[in-house]
């Protein structure tokens, strides 16, 4: 049986979304840090699950930590990041 091809989406797919490589993105499936069923030799990712792997639900802790990422970052280049803002 085969599922239906507008609920699912393959491991190149994602890895194209996500700006990732295949490789990476299968790595994550075989971690379980990413959601996929087996079908054949080949993983099918439920779209279902993708929202949180596109950045659309992002927790308190997360957004704290980019906060204090990009705080850092405006602080040790600030400057130079303002003069490439003028090119």
């Amino acid at each position: 049986m085969r599922p239906k091809e507008s609920e699912y989406i393959t491991i190149p797919e994602l890895a194209k979304m996500l700006g990732m490589s295949r490789i990476a993105v299968f790595k994550k499936v075989k971690r379980g840090e990413i959601m996929a069923i087996r079908i054949g030799r080949n993983y099918a990712i439920p779209k279902k699950g993708l929202k949180g792997l596109l950045g659309a639900a992002l927790d308190e802790e997360n957004k704290k930590e980019i906060d204090r990422a990009v705080k850092k970052t405006v602080a040790e280049y600030g400057r130079t990041l303002k003069l490439l803002g003028r090119e």
